[in-house]
């Protein structure tokens, strides 16, 4: 139940930074629990697009 706590509150990266030294097993149960369940989410999160490709959508705007 740990890892599923873990992954609810910290991205990986930042457990990793963290802590010096994870066992293998936990390390895995922790990735396994950070992705989506949901066929909703999965598509939420493989669609997510910042908009940084369009010079024009990037803060600040294109050059004018």
């Amino acid at each position: 139940i740990a890892p599923l706590k873990v992954a609810e509150k910290w991205p990986f990266q930042r457990v990793e930074e963290r802590f010096e030294r994870i066992p293998e097993p936990v390390q895995r149960r922790i990735v396994y629990w950070s992705f989506p369940r949901s066929e909703r989410e999965i598509c939420m999160y493989s669609s997510f697009n910042t908009g940084a490709e369009d010079p024009a959508a990037a803060p600040g705007g294109a050059d004018t």
